[in-house]
């Protein structure tokens, strides 16, 4: 049984209120789900973020390279490299010299990556590294002093409150040195109908994807959840620009998790994860808050979504 897994899980359905942490949404089938999901028409991330890559990918690994020294291509949150893959072939096709470092925390992500990309783009100079985003980029730092390129694509960063997504950027910093540089994602705040069905897609993977974490707990740290007993519910404040998804008990229930024992009330709720949408503005600020100066913004042409360069000073 894994230990971490099993004590953030007991603590977070032991809070008021429960909660679960989005990072074990992450196993076999987590990954297969959020490939379906990203594939369904109104999930619009994942299209707007490869439009940026597929269209302007002469002008960001430009950018990336700089003035062409030797760096490290360090990708936080990894998946299967499906948009990264078109700048690594750039960059490998004009003979950059760079080493790619995708990290995830699932085991079953670096272990394709590390099979699968030397084959699909020969030449490739690649080191995966399974585990935390900061265990991880300290690893990659004592491995090379070349100069860090991080991305964090997919606006993995809306997965956190904006206080947390802060502070997040803040410790990013601290990994890094100066003319370091970070391409982070991120989803900008547009029409509510857009961005609510984007989190309540008509053929229920995200529902499917959000239930599959109660399935692994069942599987991995011998949880006796029914899956039956709860629904995704997803809700979006424009205001704010967070969008946040729960799972609803439809009954007064009790769960077991390994030895303990949790209640669930009628109609009581999990808080399974929430994606913030951003302004511009207020993406240069987290910028500058955090110790980055943004040098470039790369849009799609609905400016529904950013990919935008943030330069460590």
């Amino acid at each position: 049984m894994n230990s971490q897994f099993y004590k953030d899980v007991i603590a977070g359905l032991g809070s008021t209120p429960k909660h679960l942490d989005s990072k074990y949404f992450y196993d076999a089938a987590g990954d297969k789900l959020f490939q379906d999901l990203m594939s369904c028409d109104e999930y619009y991330p994942t299209n707007c973020e490869m439009e940026i890559f597929t269209s302007q990918t002469a002008e960001i690994c430009e950018a990336m390279m700089g003035n062409g020294d030797a760096f490290d291509l360090i990708e936080l949150g990894a998946g299967d490299a499906t948009k990264s893959s078109h700048l690594l072939r750039y960059l490998i096709d004009n003979k950059a010299d760079f080493s790619y470092m995708p990290i995830d925390i699932s085991d079953n992500v670096i272990s394709l990556l590390n099979i699968t990309l030397p084959v699909t783009l020969p030449g490739i100079n690649i080191t995966g590294l399974n585990g935390e985003y900061f265990d991880m980029l300290k690893k990659a730092a004592a491995m090379s002093n070349r100069r860090k390129v991080v991305m964090f694509l997919g606006s993995n960063i809306g997965n956190m409150p904006v206080a947390d997504a802060q502070e997040f950027a803040k410790e990013l910093r601290r990994h890094l040195s100066p003319g370091d540089m970070v391409f982070v994602g991120i989803d900008l705040k547009k029409s509510p109908k857009t961005v609510l069905a984007a989190y309540n897609d008509s053929e229920g993977i995200t529902k499917q994807f959000n239930l599959n974490l109660l399935h692994r707990i069942n599987r991995e740290l011998h949880g006796n959840f029914n899956i039956d007993n709860f629904d995704h519910y997803a809700v979006y404040d424009p205001e704010t620009g967070a969008c946040r998804s729960y799972l609803i008990s439809l009954t007064q229930q009790e769960v077991m998790v390994g030895d303990k024992l949790i209640h669930f009330e009628k109609d009581e709720y999990i808080f399974m994860e929430i994606s913030q949408k951003y302004t511009m503005a207020q993406t240069e600020e987290m910028a500058i808050q955090a110790g980055f100066k943004a040098t470039a913004h790369f849009t799609d042409s609905k400016n529904w979504f950013t990919d935008a360069v943030w330069l460590a000073v």
